[in-house]
């Protein structure tokens, strides 16, 4: 085993070190040290999960083979290590003399460790995740005093350019970024920090801070810097009397407050997070209340904790048996969850946090306990109108990953997560309803379409249900493809909602209890509704293809409570409970599907985007919501593919990761699922790209041995895409719902598997059977064409009679010999219509007794026809005679 380590009280270089040695060599362990610096430790508990660190507990004592040691020359003993094991220190000091011979050292003068192993992973052009990029820029920010330092070098400003190239935040690095004071700085720091005083602005916590500086000659920046690093205000306000006046220095960590505006006021400037102003006439006193009165003019209301928590949160009681525990983690895919006692008096006491790590642990060891045994005790909580700045200094104190919000009456009404808090830190998600669509919304859609939408969204408003229009029509209308067929989601009781529309326009409604679903069927009262709409129905007429009925509003429109859903097993269907519109799009596939439009009342058009599809979209990313995502329903994985090559995006790498895991448990998905998305796929533009895909990711092999994918393939299935083959062909548009474009795919793509291929792939399919015919049939033909391309026209006509003209047409676009298709097209088009003068009635007339003969006698004539013995119709009497004679028929003239 290859293992990373550092030294202890690790700082961030020798943090970001470990994760760059790592980078480099993805084969290795990277151990975090026992002992880190506090704002190390702080940027762990909140980005630690996106991160491969591994600590050092949960080694097994496998045999270390290998060290490298990073960061420092100093070796830290891990268990399993051995006099065998090969030492590779990479470090920016100094070498110290003491070192084993055995040892191999890497040293280089630059600021920071950290570069070394950027400039590596720049050569390779290796791709960063926002929060690694980041991390690997603090540890050159630190060791440089953010690149003020006199020991740092062209180097490390060449690295930390990479780093913001590839997506750093300098946002989060500010936030764990510590500035040494002078004496006098430390002096002043000391009194200001005395006498400051926290205000309340609009949801926000505003620091001010207020002093004498007269005999101050060094610079006030750093003292702001340091106020606001320790006392973590969303703002900061420095005012201090110096020998010029009263100097204004303004911080701020929150878009909502623009220090710029603020000191513009006071005739200073700056940047909207960073302002100053030198104030020259007025004392101390009156500009700080000038200061407290204006305030609340420049400051925008906060994101808060409702709008990113989850409502009606799972909560469990100190006597849930750890198997309970486990069952429900499984179910909703929490990570962790409050452990609760209700009081007398009907409020949530706090008693801990039960986490997933702890329930595995016990599970793992047999343990039989309860959550109340294995929780982390404390009484961690937030309030709904808390800033998510408090909730993430509450995170960091309490290392809590999942924590309860309590309103004014003491219950617990939701659970934010660190993954909320992530998302909406580092921008891959906004404050729901941040961004209004509405108007493009209204482009999109046909008038009498959006006039329904509507009226449907009114009537949930009335019935205080909140109504939205998610999925891939939200993914579409962004990426400006919109499309017609939509979803909406209720936010209460969506057959109420069917059930009262109907009442008041008509129509009829069918439900499914059990899923929360209902179908307002509306296709008998369009021309009613389309007339109580406003937008009435051209009549039958030559204006009428224009705007015909059934793009005006459609069939019947669908309506579906929100919910949750979990798997009791692998690759089994989803049982079902009702859940918030956040819980309801994350039971989706990948987060480009996870947007929603908000219809009802004020928040018609809002964007709501919880899971970061909005930022996937941007960077052109398909991303599971949670790893065990494929687990559930393993056929998510053809779909990531499909949504791949269809927009021109990549497979996100962790996502690519998990399809490798769980490929093998594709051959116990049912056929009839498989099939389906194999359907979708072949209907597709794209479909031959998905399909060599597919290939390329060894998922097809997966769903069966025999189904393999060659160049040959892409290439005749590539020119699919709006074929229509003429309607001398006969082939019948659709069998079994199975568009002629999919069972032609289908019977390209099976008819050279070599053996019984075809055959095997039919069955797992569960192909119908009038469609496994068709690719049967040209399976079988395939193999017959070149001795089919060189017999008479009757024995061509005698074997094709019966085949479905869709296997034919199969074989006719796979051959590229030009004399079989030659063959097929003059079967088609000539060959099949020849028929003889003669008729079973005009045997009849010849006394010929009716039996298998006419067949026979008729056959014989078209042959001759076919064939060219005769071609004319007193040939065809001559040898009707000859026939008749032969089988010794005395017939009457």
């Amino acid at each position: 085993m290859h293992i990373i380590l550092t030294h202890e009280q690790a700082d961030f270089d020798a943090l970001a070190s470990l994760l760059g040695a790592h980078l480099v060599d993805e084969s290795s362990q990277p151990i975090l040290p026992r002992r880190m610096n506090r704002n190390v430790r702080a940027f762990l508990t909140l980005y630690g999960m996106e991160l491969p660190f591994i600590d050092p507990r949960d080694l097994n004592g496998t045999p270390v083979t290998r060290v490298t040691l990073v960061d420092t020359q100093s070796m830290i003993s891990i268990k399993g290590m051995s006099e065998a094991t090969q030492v590779h220190v990479i470090d920016h000091h100094p070498i110290r003399e003491d070192l084993p011979d055995t040892w191999k050292v890497t040293t280089e003068e630059t600021g920071a460790t950290t570069t070394l192993f950027v400039e590596i992973l720049r050569e390779r052009d290796t791709h960063l995740s926002t929060i690694s990029a980041t991390l690997l820029l603090l540890g050159i920010y630190e060791d440089t005093g953010s690149l003020t330092f006199t020991r740092t070098t062209p180097r490390d400003l060449n690295a930390a350019a990479f780093l913001l190239e590839r997506g750093a935040s300098l946002e989060i690095a500010a936030d764990f970024l510590n500035h040494p004071l002078s004496l006098s700085q430390q002096e002043l720091y000391d009194r200001l920090q005395s006498t400051s005083e926290t205000l309340r602005v609009h949801g926000h916590t505003i620091l001010l801070a207020c002093g004498e500086a007269h005999g101050m000659d060094e610079e006030l920046s750093s003292v702001a810097h340091k106020l606001q690093d320790v006392l973590d205000p969303d703002a900061l306000f420095l005012l201090a009397t110096t020998r010029g006046g009263v100097q204004l220095i303004a911080r701020s960590t929150s878009q909502d407050i623009d220090v710029a505006q603020i000191a513009a006021h006071f005739g200073g400037g700056g940047h909207s997070r960073a302002a100053a102003a030198m104030i020259s006439e007025g004392k101390l006193e009156a500009i700080r209340r000038e200061l407290v009165a204006i305030l609340p003019d420049f400051v925008r209301p906060a994101i808060t904790v409702s709008q990113i928590m989850s409502r009606s949160p799972q909560l469990l009681s100190p006597q849930t048996p750890v198997e309970e525990a486990a069952q429900r983690m499984q179910r909703y895919g929490y990570e962790g969850y409050p452990v609760v006692e209700e009081t007398p008096h009907g409020r949530h006491r706090i008693l801990g946090l039960l986490t997933r790590r702890a329930v595995d642990r016990a599970l793992s060891h047999n343990l039989r306990t309860t959550a109340g045994s294995l929780m982390d005790a404390g009484q961690v909580s937030v309030a709904p109108e808390d800033s998510i700045e408090h909730l993430q200094h509450v995170m960091t104190e309490s290392g809590w990953g999942q924590v309860p919000v309590i309103d004014e009456d003491g219950r617990v009404i939701g659970i934010v997560t660190r993954t909320d808090l992530l998302k909406t830190l580092t921008r891959e998600v906004q404050a729901p309803g941040w961004q209004n669509l509405s108007s493009r919304l209204e482009t999109a859609l046909p008038p009498a379409r959006l006039a329904l939408l509507k009226t449907v969204a009114h009537l949930a408003f009335e019935q205080r249900a909140a109504l939205y229009i998610v999925g891939g029509f939200v993914r579409d209308l962004i990426l400006e493809r919109p499309s017609l067929d939509f979803d909406l989601v209720v936010e209460g009781d969506a057959i109420q909602l069917a059930r009262a529309l109907a009442r008041k326009y008509g129509g009829r409604v069918t439900s499914h209890a059990r899923f929360g679903t209902a179908k307002w069927h509306i296709a008998e009262i369009r021309s009613r509704l389309a007339d109580a709409l406003g937008f009435p129905l051209v009549p039958d007429s030559s204006e009428a293809s224009s705007h015909p009925s059934d793009q005006v509003l459609p069939d019947s429109l669908d309506l579906i409570s929100a919910r949750t859903e979990f798997y009791t097993y692998p690759t089994a269907l989803p049982t079902v409970e009702r859940g918030s519109i956040k819980l309801d799009l994350h039971r989706r596939d990948f987060t480009i599907n996870t947007l929603a439009l908000r219809l009802d009342g004020h928040h018609y058009g809002e964007l709501h985007d919880y899971w970061g599809g909005l930022s996937d979209l941007r960077s052109r990313l398909v991303r599971v919501l949670h790893s065990l995502s494929f687990v559930d329903d393993p056929t998510r994985m053809l779909r990531a593919v499909r949504f791949e090559q269809r927009f021109g995006f990549r497979i996100e790498d962790r996502t690519l990761e998990l399809i490798h895991q769980a490929r093998p448990l594709l051959a116990k998905v049912s056929g009839d699922r498989i099939r389906h998305e194999l359907d979708h796929i072949l209907e597709e533009p794209q479909a031959a790209s998905m399909l060599s895909r597919l290939s390329e990711l060894e998922l097809l092999t997966a769903i069966h041995p025999d189904l393999v994918w060659d160049s040959w393939m892409a290439e005749k299935i590539g020119v699919l895409h709006d074929h229509r083959p003429e309607s001398e062909w006969g082939i019948v548009p659709i069998v079994k719902g199975m568009s002629l474009k999919t069972r032609l795919a289908y019977a390209l793509w099976l008819m050279r598997l070599p053996g019984q291929g075809a055959r095997r792939i039919v069955h797992r399919l569960k192909v119908p059977r009038a469609v496994s015919e068709e690719i049967l049939a040209a399976r079988r033909l395939w193999r017959e064409l070149p001795q089919l391309a060189g017999s008479l026209p009757s024995a061509v006509v005698a074997r094709l009679s019966g085949v479905p003209p869709l296997g034919i047409y199969a074989v006719y676009q796979a051959a590229d010999d030009a004399d079989a298709r030659a063959v097929l097209e003059q079967f088609i088009f000539r060959w099949r219509h020849v028929t003889p003068y003669t008729t079973g009635h005009d045997l009849r007339k010849r006394s010929v007794p009716p039996g298998p003969v006419y067949r026979e006698i008729l056959d014989a004539l078209r042959a001759a026809w076919l064939d060219s013995r005769i071609d004319s119709p007193e040939q065809e009497i001559e040898f009707l005679e000859k026939l008749l004679s032969e089988k010794q028929i005395r017939a009457s003239g």
